[in-house]
């Protein structure tokens, strides 16, 4: 019987085992295929889900196996296989694994664990590392415990309440147990507990991370303008690292202004504000480049790309980084805030877009966080942006808390979203009046409450979750109705009103937050400015990048110089024709000569002003950045100059080469480069001043006529020097006007170099000086002084005349002393020269000047035998008289002689302060003066002893001008008698 029994008992156990190998079979089969099903579902959701929703998908997961109260294995599996297909990280999986099934000590990194209890003593952690430690808020009302977790990979925080009391997630009743997403703006609270804000639990997390963090403390701070009770009022804001803190508040309230104060722009008056301990004002050299500020204007070089931008950036703040360390800098920004794909885009401006204005935003606040600084404050950063725009904008700022960043933020009218990504929100009302300082989501029931209003302690829906950031300024604001239901200007509050409340409510508690100022170690800045010179280099290559990237910049400014030239050249070349060929061009007879030289000079005064003008006041809001980095304005300056003067270079040496060429001016290239270019460079340097000084473009091309118009005035060429009014001119030398001129001493030193160095005259130059000096002597002065003596003589016998006698007897005198000196021949009797005693010493006088009349003739034989020699000479060098005749026709202009030989004024000499002034052949005649003064073409320029040549005298001169100007440049000069005439009129 047992064998039979055993026998059945196989049987059966044969038939059950095939019977669960088909069933395994078939469940492998199934499992298989909902595996497959898994996956395409998981597929698709990848497409549309982002990383955060995707791991609520898994905590509900979680949540719905743990519904039936035990997790079989394979339960387990399917949620792992979903979360492998959502890319979470394995350790993210398991840190959700076991604060769902309530193991929260099981997480190995306990540095991701927050528990809100009743317990005062810390929880259990890993003794053996103090970094792995599980984060603890103590709450002695609350009733079990609130475990929190940190998903590094979202930076997000989700949490479950394990007890019994009733608590709210914002308006949202909490159920025991179940796992919520903790998300920015968030606050757990109840009747019993104290709020527990997401910007507290971030803190938590972001100091353990960053072990050395910024305390920034203002301390009972005031600043007021000045003659002014506006500013920003008495508070105190004390704030640290890891918080995104928004400054808000109606327009004109001192939102920008109290930016400004924070970092260090504007001293306060009273009160003090430290990082760390250390004073903004005090210890800047400390400070350096802990606080990165963000205008709300562009920061940016249009003509440069996004990576230009950064990178130029980049090399101003990092002098220790090598070129591979600058390029990585770059690089790694530009992935941060999503600018990768526009790197090699020219930023342009607003008429030519390459760029969105979400990304421009970007691309300014890239400028400062390439730096790194701890506290990042930013003026506006959604000011004019879309929405989708100002979201992104404004995430990449809350990114940067989490790196342990402080950020300050000035805004308006935020969406409900934006809103709730604030820690710390200060209100302000006009005057620079605080009224508020707290949570932002708390802000809407103080101010509810403060005003009255009803269901106060409502500041959010109940269903979407949404706040209405408008509402606190509306309450602040809010105006009082006349009895016909029409606002008044009288607010219901007063601003005086709420800044008591303010005084009262808020700062007390914040006040007793306020740590007390210590010196901190400050966190590794690896910001360091360049020496002036590497920022010269820097700057300059810059520049010129800028500049040979405008293209219609670069077509007009090189084109402009030639076209001109030919323009002027081709209208300029008057055609005298020859007895063989009428239409042959003849540079000797050309009548516009002296008019071609004068409109060169013209030119690059133009040129020169026009380029500059607009070069610092395009760069003013970049300037203000690199003023607050603390960068050198010289090497700025320099970086200008050295780039407006090598364009200048290219285009004056442009302008000659075809003028003169179309001219047919010889052998003088050099020489008109060397005037132009310098008369340019004055100007370039005067542009930037006037660059420098005002505050508007049109401003500055309203001002330029009224530097060019006196320029061409009083250049003596369009007015004569002597025939200005009395009261400004002299016949012995220019007048002073005129000495201030540029153009006068370009135009001068061209048309005095061209008449003396050219390649005829420049052989009879001294012999011609001499003739025409003994020549003036024989023909005009010695007859002259023969006409008054007699005239003298006939008046004191007629006894008539007496005032015209005595000014004659005056220049006679002075006349004869003068001739004495030039000819050391002795006449005397100089006591003789009155009424009484003129008639004594007449004849003697007749007789001296005969004497000197065969004295300079016999000087004037010997000078002409001098000439002839010398045109010998260079009949022999070149070659015969036809040779050189030829040479003079090619080289010596008749009409530019004739304008230097003043022989269209019929003055050949005049009276002035008791002397003849020769007023023949000024291009012959020595200077008077030994202090640099001159008459107008005078060959020479005296100065201390020496005699200087005009062309070299006058470039030195205008280089004189152009250094005292660029000076003026360097110390901002203009700006600071503006601004000083603004505060005077005022």
């Amino acid at each position: 019987d047992a064998l039979q029994y055993l026998k059945l008992f196989d049987e059966e156990l044969e038939g059950h085992t095939k019977k669960s190998k088909k069933s395994t079979r078939k469940a492998k089969k199934r499992r298989s295929m909902n595996a497959v099903k898994v996956l395409m579902i998981c597929e698709d959701i990848n497409k549309t889900l982002q990383q955060e929703e995707k791991i609520i998908v898994v905590i509900r997961l979680f949540e719905f196996i743990r519904g039936n109260g035990e997790i079989d294995l394979d339960e387990l599996d399917f949620v792992l296989t979903v979360s492998e297909s959502f890319n979470i990280e394995t350790v993210e999986y398991k840190h959700i694994k076991a604060l769902l099934i309530g193991l929260v000590n099981e997480i190995e990194d306990k540095a991701k664990v927050l528990i809100v209890d009743s317990n005062e003593q810390e929880p259990s952690s890993d003794p053996s590392s103090e970094e792995n430690k599980i984060h603890h808020i103590y709450d002695r009302q609350i009733n079990g415990s609130l475990n929190m977790l940190y998903l590094k990979s979202t930076n997000t925080f989700i949490f479950r309440y394990l007890g019994e009391d009733t608590l709210f997630l914002n308006s949202m009743n909490i159920i025991p147990e179940r796992t919520y997403l903790f998300d920015d703006g968030a606050v757990i609270k109840s009747p019993k507990i104290s709020p527990i804000y997401h910007s507290d639990v971030a803190g938590k997390f972001i100091h353990s991370l960053n072990k050395t963090g910024i305390v920034f403390r203002a301390k009972d701070i005031e600043f007021y303008f000045k003659n002014s009770t506006n500013g920003v009022q008495n508070f105190t804001f004390c704030e640290e690292s890891g918080r995104l803190i928004s400054i808000m508040g109606g327009s004109g309230v001192g939102k920008s202004t109290l930016l400004n104060v924070f970092n260090g722009t504007y001293k306060v008056q009273s009160g003090d504000i430290s990082i760390n301990g250390y004073d903004i004002y005090d210890d800047k050299d400390k400070l350096e480049g802990v606080i990165g500020f963000v205008p709300q204007d562009d920061l940016l070089i249009e003509e440069l790309t996004v990576y230009q931008n950064l990178y130029y950036n980049a090399k101003l703040c990092f002098s220790n980084f090598n070129e591979e360390q600058i390029i990585n800098s770059v690089n790694k920004v530009l992935s941060d805030l999503d600018l990768e794909s526009t790197r090699d885009l020219t930023v342009g401006n607003a008429l030519n877009k390459f760029i969105s204005g979400g990304q421009r935003k970007r691309l300014n606040i890239a400028l400062e966080l390439i730096r790194e600084p701890s506290i990042l404050i930013v003026d506006e950063p959604t000011s004019g942006l879309s929405s989708m725009d100002s979201d992104m904008v404004m995430l990449l700022l809350k990114e940067q808390t989490l790196k342990g960043k402080l950020v300050l933020v000035n805004i308006h009218q935020p969406s409900s979203d934006i809103y709730k990504l604030f820690d710390r929100l200060l209100m302000l009302d006009k005057g620079g009046h605080p009224v508020y300082y707290g949570n932002p989501v708390e802000a809407i029931s103080y101010f509810k409450t403060t005003a009255n209003y009803v269901n106060a302690d409502i500041n959010e829906c109940g269903e979407c979750g949404h706040v209405n950031p408008e509402q606190p300024l509306e309450i602040l604001e809010a105006k009082v109705v006349d009895e016909h239901g029409r606002f008044t200007k009288e607010r219901k509050i007063s601003t005086k009103e709420w800044y008591k409340y303010f005084k009262e409510k808020i700062e007390p508690a914040r006040k007793d937050k306020c740590p007390e100022k210590k010196k901190l170690e400050l966190p590794e800045n690896f910001f360091k400015i360049p020496s002036g010179f590497k920022q010269f280099r820097i700057f300059t290559v810059r520049n010129i990048l800028s500049k040979f990237t405008d293209k219609q910049y670069l077509l007009i400014t090189f084109l402009e110089a030639p076209l001109l030239a030919v323009i002027l050249g081709y209208f300029t070349k008057y055609i005298s024709g020859t007895d063989i060929d009428p239409d042959a061009y003849v540079f000797a007879e050309n009548v516009n000569l002296p008019a071609y030289i004068f409109m060169a000079v013209t030119v690059a005064l133009f040129f020169g002003m026009t380029l500059s003008a607009e070069e610092i006041i395009k760069d003013r809001k970049i300037l203000k950045r690199e003023k607050f980095l603390n960068l050198s304005r010289t090497s700025y300056l320099n970086s200008k100059i050295i780039v407006l003067f090598i364009i200048s270079a290219i285009q004056t040496l442009s302008f000659i080469l075809v003028g003169n060429a179309i001219l047919e001016v010889q052998g003088m290239t050099l020489t008109y480069w060397l005037v132009l270019f310098t008369t340019a460079a004055f100007a370039n340097l005067l542009g930037l001043n006037i660059s420098a000084t005002f505050n508007s473009v049109v401003t500055i091309y309203i001002t330029i006529p009224f530097i060019l118009v006196p320029q061409l005035l009083f250049s003596g060429v369009i007015v004569d020097f002597t025939k200005l009014h009395k009261n400004f001119t002299t016949a012995k030398y220019v007048p002073v006007i005129g000495d201030i001129m540029t153009s006068r001493w370009a135009y001068e030193a061209i048309a005095v170099a061209q008449y003396k160095n050219n390649k005829y005259e420049k052989h009879f130059f001294k012999a011609d000086m001499a003739k025409s000096g003994v020549v003036f002597k024989i023909s005009y002065l010695i007859p002259e002084l023969e006409t008054r003596t007699n005239i003298c003589l006939e008046n004191i016998k007629n006894n008539k005349n007496t005032i015209q006698t005595d000014r004659y007897l005056k220049i006679i005198k002075n006349e004869i002393k003068e001739l004495e000196k030039q000819t050391k021949k002795k006449f005397g009797f100089y006591d003789n020269f009155t009424k009484d005693k003129f008639p004594i010493i007449g004849d003697k006088l007749k007789n001296y000047l005969s004497n000197l009349t065969v004295y300079y003739n016999g000087i004037l034989y010997k000078v002409k035998k001098i000439n002839d020699k010398l045109f010998v000479d260079f009949v022999k060098e070149a070659g015969s008289k036809e040779a050189v005749f030829k040479i003079k026709n090619d080289y010596v202009n008749k009409r530019l002689s004739e304008v230097l030989e003043n022989k269209a004024d019929m003055s050949l000499l005049k009276e002035e302060d008791n002397r003849f002034i020769q007023m023949k052949d000024p291009i012959f005649k020595l200077p008077a003066e030994n202090n640099g003064r001159a008459h107008f073409y005078a060959p020479v320029k005296k100065i201390f002893g020496l005699t200087v040549d005009t062309l070299w005298f006058n470039v030195i001169f205008i280089w004189f001008t152009t250094f005292i100007i660029y000076f003026m440049l360097i110390f901002d000069f203009f700006s600071k008698i503006s601004k000083l005439t603004d505060k005077l009129k005022k």
